[in-house]
């Protein structure tokens, strides 16, 4: 019989998290939540992220879907940052991953940075984050990576989670962390 794992299973394995990134629904499915319910989201996520020692956590919409109401959290235009648990939540609405990398090469051809490099494109990408993703979950089969995934995949390990954005609670994401936790990272290596 196999036991349930928490937060604090994460925990003992001495995993080191500084950043999750969670792609799930469209922006359509955000915004049904209602302000109540996708504050409690935030927090919840918020507050299992932190216990397992990551300081930053990222939702992204796993595709646009259909278009969305004015909120006054303004999720659909534009960023939200928020602190939750001692966890900064961003809330990024860019469900196209091909545009955010072209709108950050703007940004960076437009603020006349020297060079246009991976250093600057992660800047620019994360920020305010200081780092890439160490996990992405992503919400949904493992046979299809969502379109809004496009730099994070080069060092950030994915778990999948077959659930709907409706149904994530606290204890999928503890899950990823556990499976994140017993994976050895080789970052591309092939030791």
């Amino acid at each position: 019989m196999a036991r349930k794992r928490s937060a604090k299973t994460v925990v003992e394995h001495d995993i080191q998290l500084r950043h999750v990134l969670v792609v799930g629904g469209t922006l359509a499915e955000w915004d049904s939540l209602g302000p109540e319910l996708w504050a409690n989201r935030r927090h919840e996520l918020a507050k299992v992220v932190a216990h397992a020692g990551a300081m930053w956590l990222t939702l992204r919409p796993y595709c646009a879907g259909a278009p969305v109401s004015a909120r006054s959290d303004g999720f659909a235009a534009t960023r939200l940052v928020d602190v939750r648990e001692g966890c900064t939540v961003i809330v990024d609405p860019a469900a196209d991953g091909r545009l955010r990398l072209l709108d950050a090469i703007e940004a960076l051809r437009d603020s006349h940075v020297e060079a246009v490099d991976e250093t600057a494109l992660t800047d620019v990408l994360m920020s305010p984050a200081p780092a890439e993703p160490d996990l992405t979950i992503v919400l949904g089969p493992a046979t299809r990576l969502p379109p809004s995934l496009v730099w994070e995949l080069a060092y950030s390990e994915i778990v999948f989670i077959d659930t709907a954005w409706d149904d994530l609670a606290a204890g999928h994401v503890e899950h990823a962390m556990d499976e994140f936790s017993r994976r050895h990272r080789r970052f591309g290596g092939i030791e």
